[in-house]
């Protein structure tokens, strides 16, 4: 076996010498000369070597287009989460679109039986006032006054009429535990007199004039002013500087209407 690939080995030796010689025996015939063998080899180096350069950079090129296609794929995933996120969102939303139509519509209907609710609720309020202890009446008429002037508002929300409305129903409930003195004028037997009025709860009312001289209170189940005795004099005086923070706190005697 040895032997027959040496016989080989030089059997192709021998064909290669031969080619060569053709080939120099050719180049012979031609009148070439070494230069010329070396300047066409050059040249053919020469255009391997662009060959290659554009390879190189085809291949980069190649590259650089699968990293963005790369690049462009998660993009793509991206997108596609986003967009099964909005549509998640889109659906939420169209549910609470119908959600508040029907809250609205609701609200359209409670709007039409609450209206009339709180027009009943003033005059219930007008009345109240009206009966009750002629207490910063002015004050209290104004307020009243107030809220059928925004009842007849459209800029103006039913909820804010709403809370209007309960804000002076509490107002009045506050009347009922609070002390308060202030200066009014009164008609006592036909006569107007400028007095200071003492108000504790809607227990007493009692007035007393600024020189002191006269005393007296509202007769509710007479619907009237009457003068006191001077034995209320003092306390009525006191119980007034109370109420303006003039005075500390103490025990008054003063006249309570037995209740019937």
């Amino acid at each position: 076996m040895k032997r027959r690939m040496n016989r080989q080995r030089v059997h192709n030796l021998a064909a290669g010498l031969l080619l060569a010689s053709g080939g120099f025996l050719a180049a012979g015939a031609a009148g070439a000369t070494l230069d010329d063998i070396f300047a066409v080899a050059e040249r053919i180096n020469d255009q391997a070597r662009t060959s290659q350069a554009r390879i190189d950079a085809l291949t980069e090129e190649t590259r650089e287009l699968y990293h963005e296609y790369k690049t462009v794929l998660k993009e793509v995933e991206g997108l596609r989460v986003y967009n099964r996120q909005l549509e998640n969102q889109i659906a939420n939303q169209n549910r609470e679109m119908s959600q508040l139509s029907e809250s609205i519509d609701r609200v359209t209907v409670i709007e039409r039986q609450i209206t009339p609710l709180m027009l009943r609720m003033i005059d219930g309020l007008e009345q109240f006032v009206e009966l009750d202890l002629p207490f910063l009446a002015d004050e209290r008429r104004d307020r009243i006054d107030r809220l059928r002037e925004i009842m007849d508002r459209a800029d103006v929300a039913v909820s804010e009429k709403f809370s209007q409305v309960l804000r002076a129903y509490q107002i009045e409930n506050e009347y009922g535990r609070t002390m308060e003195a202030y200066g009014a004028t009164i008609n006592v037997d036909g006569v107007d007199r400028i007095v200071d009025i003492l108000k504790m709860g809607r227990v007493v009312l009692v007035y007393q004039t600024s020189d002191g001289e006269e005393t007296g209170m509202w007769n509710q189940g007479a619907r009237r002013w009457e003068v006191l005795d001077e034995e209320y004099t003092t306390p009525v005086r006191n119980g007034i500087r109370m109420a303006r923070k003039q005075l500390a706190p103490n025990m008054l005697v003063l006249p309570v209407t037995a209740p019937e």
